[in-house]
């Protein structure tokens, strides 16, 4: 899809649906099972190329230096993969919660990455593009992917997977969660046995990281027994954000217009295609 009319790029947010930490490699990452699923909550991506190389982000996000903001080591890292001596002026309008789990860095780089790599006629194919977002972050692939997928490994071995596209709503009691917190306290259960897809299917999943982010972070322990009262209650990765999953819409805002304050809320459809999901060859 082409930019909106004010030039502005999706870079959409992700719920995992579930995820299931079934091991640890000797290098200390963990080994995971997911499913990723797009949701149409979007940062918004206004890229400019400049001849000069440089690479500036005009709207720095709160606490982020330029040099560690995904963005920009995203262009970085495409530049220096190509030789590419165009620059480039970055633009984030930032709408996904930071440290929510729902994957925004990761998104914003995976779009730096695509829409770059269209207008500096770089031609790399999906899975070239794919290798230098994983430099950045395990969940960047997904989004260069393009598609709703089972994923498997740190979350980079990736399988397509055709889900329902139903409404979500989504809670943030607005406390950003540390992954690498969670990733390394004691409590986390780090053998789940590996399941299926179709164990997948049969609803036989969770969150392990859940027990460790409720006992860690009251107000999201008091959000998570908010929302289950009104369907099963999940957390996105490692949190800090929960969702519920509805059929209709209306069902969806009934509950978000019951949100207490300060919390934070969205109504939210899954989906199962990025919208810049042909926007790189799958070469």
């Amino acid at each position: 899809m082409p930019p909106d009319a004010a030039g502005w790029w999706p870079a959409p947010a992700k719920l995992n649906l579930f995820l299931h930490v079934v091991g640890r490699r000797a290098d200390g990452y963990h080994l995971l099972q997911t499913v990723f699923q797009f949701v149409d909550l979007c940062d918004g991506l206004r890229l400019t190329p400049r001849p000069d190389g440089q690479i500036r982000l005009l709207t720095p996000l709160p606490g982020v230096p330029a040099e560690q903001d995904l963005c920009v080591r995203a262009a970085r890292a495409l530049q220096a993969h190509t030789g590419c001596r165009v620059g480039a002026d970055i633009e984030l309008v930032k709408r996904i919660p930071m440290g929510g789990g729902l994957g925004g860095g990761s998104s914003d780089a995976a779009t730096t990455l695509l829409v770059l790599n269209h207008l500096w006629r770089l031609g790399l194919g999906r899975e070239q593009l794919a290798a230098i977002g994983l430099a950045l972050g395990a969940d960047v692939p997904v989004f260069i992917g393009g598609q709703a997928a089972w994923a498997e490994g740190v979350g980079e071995r990736l399988t397509p997977i055709a889900l329902d596209e139903p409404w979500y709503l989504i809670v943030d009691a607005g406390v950003p969660v540390a992954t690498a917190g969670v990733f390394g306290h004691p409590k986390l259960t780090r053998n789940t046995p590996p399941i299926t897809i179709s164990g997948f299917r049969s609803g036989a999943t969770g969150n392990d990281c859940l027990a460790v982010v409720r006992a860690l972070y009251p107000d999201i322990d008091a959000a998570y027994r908010w929302l289950a009262g009104f369907g099963r209650a999940h957390l996105s990765g490692t949190g800090g954000c929960l969702f519920v999953r509805f059929d209709e819409r209306p069902a969806a805002q009934a509950v978000l217009a019951r949100l207490p304050a300060p919390w934070r809320g969205w109504v939210v459809r899954g989906m199962n295609r990025h919208p810049l999901a042909d926007q790189a060859p799958d070469v």
